[in-house]
């Protein structure tokens, strides 16, 4: 019986060690690491551009817009008259911020062609169960080491995509243009924003019009890198 326990012992204290170490080498991956040190470089930024709202239930024009952004989670979007229309959950998922707190498993699933691109394509699943995203997407470009595309799940705010355009500040990992795609029927309206239904019934109306999409353009024309970011912005 002693020799049995022994055993059993050892076979379980191997089996853990084997799926502790499958599971640690599955979270290293070179393109990820690529990826996160070139966004390593940047410990905060403001950035300055413009927002472009084409959500069919809402009534926003073209506006100026700020985005400030700390290591390791800290981002807030401040549109021109208070009010930023991005949805929920989506703001803090972005790739700064989902690979400066490496809390996830990353797994390769091959590539595609995006624009003409070759992207490597990774899927991240978190470690912690308390976070709120799912499952999350990249597609990479593994000369550049850029993201150009991600599509996340979460908890409690549906799921968005994201797609990323490039330009001077490339080499920062940082985007010249971001859009965000997201089901509208998962979208939570920030307070002081106006619904337009004309005439129909509004319930009916709404309904309706939370089953489209909707997409939220950034484009920025300024990045101020590293000079340092007070908390109390955030």
């Amino acid at each position: 019986m002693k020799n049995i326990n022994s055993f059993l012992s050892a076979s379980t204290i191997l089996f853990l060690s084997l799926l502790f170490s499958l599971r640690a080498s599955a979270q290293v991956d070179p393109l990820i690491e690529k990826v996160a040190q070139k966004l390593a470089l940047v410990n905060d930024y403001v950035a300055e551009g413009s927002m472009k709202t084409d959500v069919s239930f809402i009534k926003a024009s073209l506006g100026k817009v700020k985005v400030y952004f700390k290591k390791p989670d800290l981002l807030k979007v401040k549109k021109e008259g208070g009010i930023s229309l991005l949805p929920r959950g989506g703001v803090s998922l972005t790739i700064n911020t989902l690979l400066n707190t490496k809390g996830y498993t990353s797994i390769p699933v091959g590539t595609q062609l995006l624009n003409e691109k070759k992207l490597t394509v990774i899927k991240l699943i978190p470690n912690d169960d308390n976070l709120d995203w799912v499952i999350s997407t990249l597609w990479i470009d593994p000369v550049e080491a850029l993201v150009y595309k991600t599509a996340t799940t979460t908890k409690e705010n549906g799921s968005y995509e994201i797609t990323m355009q490039y330009g001077a500040y490339a080499q920062q990992g940082l985007a010249s243009k971001i859009i965000f795609s997201f089901n509208t029927k998962d979208y939570k309206l920030p307070n002081g924003i106006t619904l337009e239904f004309g005439d129909e019934d509004p319930a009916s109306k709404q309904k309706m019009l939370k089953n489209k999409k909707g997409t939220i353009e950034i484009t920025y024309n300024k990045y101020t890198i590293n000079k340092g970011i007070p908390n109390n912005i955030f």
